[in-house]
């Protein structure tokens, strides 16, 4: 079901911390990336969960580090007043070469508290 409150914006309209999370992502700067988190956040990644600021690092280090891609963000979706979406289109040398990626956001102020990515 669709939540009635959700809308699709322009990718410029997400929150700036969204913004710089997902630019540092794509360069694979995990270290300019683990900033946007708070310590407690938690990452989930095909059915893995990794919680705070150490295993949130450690993921951002290794994921996709074994395949060369490309990231395009697709659409932007705002769900509610603490919750975002996106959609990726990455491309490479990883089994399939494309795949649509969605990344759901829960934000804490101004950080994000919560990453899923299906």
């Amino acid at each position: 079901m669709i939540n009635p409150t959700e809308t699709s914006i322009p990718p410029t309209e997400l929150p700036t911390t969204i913004q710089k999370f997902l630019a540092a992502h794509a360069a694979r700067e995990a270290d300019a990336a683990v900033r946007s988190f708070t310590e407690d956040a938690v990452v989930v990644d095909q059915d893995e969960r990794y919680a705070g600021s150490a295993q949130v690092l450690d993921f951002l280090q290794r994921a996709g580090s074994e395949f060369t891609y490309t990231t395009e963000l697709v659409t932007a979706r705002r769900i509610d007043a603490s919750q975002w979406a996106v959609v990726n289109r990455i491309e490479g040398d990883f089994p399939g070469h494309v795949a649509d990626l969605t990344y759901r956001f829960t934000l804490s102020g101004d950080l994000i508290r919560a990453l899923t990515i299906r």
